[in-house]
């Protein structure tokens, strides 16, 4: 049975707790106590009750069966890429996104020993973010679940040849030694986060507010398919800030489309760019839409 290491679960049984007594008021989070979604919940929402999972999959399962208001994501990062299945998760979850949230990151090099270390253990999304400081000091990276994880995983372990990349807070929470602060290779290194819900925001809500609108869309398997559905925004002035492409089960003839565009439905340019999208695709599906925490361009 998966959980999480000993020096966690102390603290997650108590948000646990705490957010079945009020799980309206509760963020579902992927990862232990400290994590950076952890933190990026407590920024959005300060008032929020935490609610941490081992993974993504489990934060959004329980907003879908009530155990909780919303959940926070991490989709991409500045440095490092969109986060590995979120772009199948979402879809799937029959959840909607109603917000968005940026939060800058920076990890911490911690451990019970002082070094020199054999290994770091870390989610793979902060070792790709650090990779050049790993490599330089010849620390092999370690995969782990997530950032607070794997600093309660060294704590548990009580090897003083391993240590853990995490936020700063995890190494007080699981008590280890900071080696070395702020060791992500890009000091503006910038995570986007979405907020799931069971409910979509209605667009008509967002009139005068910067908006954004995601989405996924399947071509269809003819030449210039994409070039087509693209058209639709260009010709009707819709600005495209995104656009991720994965495969749709294994035939690798169906190509799906993963993007965010400003505005909302309702916006007579929107409206026409995404009727004409309807036409061009094979399917198209709102994931939601949000106000724009932070300005593109």
């Amino acid at each position: 049975m998966r959980n999480f290491a000993q020096p966690a679960l102390a603290m997650v049984d108590t948000m646990r707790a705490a957010a079945a007594d009020d799980p309206g008021r509760a963020i579902a989070f992927g990862g232990a106590p400290g994590s950076n979604s952890h933190q990026a919940a407590m920024q959005f929402a300060p008032e929020a009750l935490p609610l941490p999972f081992l993974g993504f999959e489990d934060a959004l399962d329980a907003v879908k069966q009530g155990r909780a208001g919303c959940a926070m994501i991490p989709i991409e990062n500045s440095q490092h890429g969109r986060v590995a299945d979120i772009h199948f998760l979402l879809p799937e979850s029959g959840l909607a996104i109603v917000a968005e949230h940026f939060m800058r990151i920076t990890h911490a090099l911690m451990a019970l020993g002082e070094g020199p270390f054999e290994a770091a253990y870390s989610h793979p999304q902060a070792l790709g973010q650090s990779r050049e400081f790993l490599r330089t000091r010849g620390i092999v990276p370690m995969s782990h679940a997530d950032t607070a994880g794997a600093a309660a995983f060294v704590a548990e372990a009580n090897n003083p040849l391993i240590a853990a990349l995490a936020p700063p807070m995890a190494a007080e929470l699981y008590g280890l030694k900071i080696i070395e602060d702020a060791v992500e290779d890009a000091h503006d290194n910038t995570t986007r986060f979405v907020v799931l819900a069971n409910h979509t925001l209605d667009p008509a809500a967002l009139s005068g507010v910067q908006s954004m609108t995601t989405f996924v869309f399947e071509v269809k398997n003819i030449p210039a398919a994409l070039y087509k559905a693209l058209g639709c925004f260009a010709t009707n002035g819709v600005n495209m800030t995104k656009l991720e492409s994965y495969q749709k089960g294994a035939s690798f003839a169906a190509t799906m489309f993963y993007a965010d565009i400003e505005g909302v439905p309702g916006e007579p340019r929107v409206d026409t760019a995404l009727d004409e999208l309807a036409f061009q695709c094979n399917s198209v599906r709102i994931l939601g839409s949000y106000a724009q925490a932070r300005k593109r361009g």
